[in-house]
């Protein structure tokens, strides 16, 4: 995995991995467990070379890792792989959480005074 100089540079890699919707799926495939390259390749009418690049974009973003099972080598999601993303994410979440409960309270405000 390449080593990378600035702490916004792994996100940056961690946001151009998502981007694809091909390695999003890769993804959520992995969530379930680990696979091959071959078990992965299925779903897709993508050549071996093709899913091997994919594949690589999301161990240089720290999403996934590889592995050794004598023959095989399966790939499997990192440890807290999307914890960066969501600590990025939380603070826009929590802003617009706090947004809709203000405009919940304006709307039951302003139908109770209608009454």
């Amino acid at each position: 995995m390449a080593i990378l100089s600035r702490p916004t540079e792994r996100l940056d890699q961690t946001f151009y991995a998502l981007s694809d919707p091909t390695r999003r799926a890769i993804l959520s495939r992995l969530a379930s467990g680990e696979a091959t390259v071959s078990e992965l390749m299925e779903p897709f009418a993508l050549s071996q070379p093709t899913i091997s690049k994919h594949l690589k974009v999301l161990e240089t973003a720290g999403l996934i890792e590889g592995g050794r099972d004598a023959q095989r080598r399966p790939r499997r999601l990192a440890p807290l792989a999307m914890k960066e993303i969501a600590e990025w994410i939380e603070p826009f979440r929590a802003q617009w959480e706090a947004r809709f409960n203000h405009l919940e309270a304006h709307l039951a405000k302003r139908k109770k005074q209608e009454k």
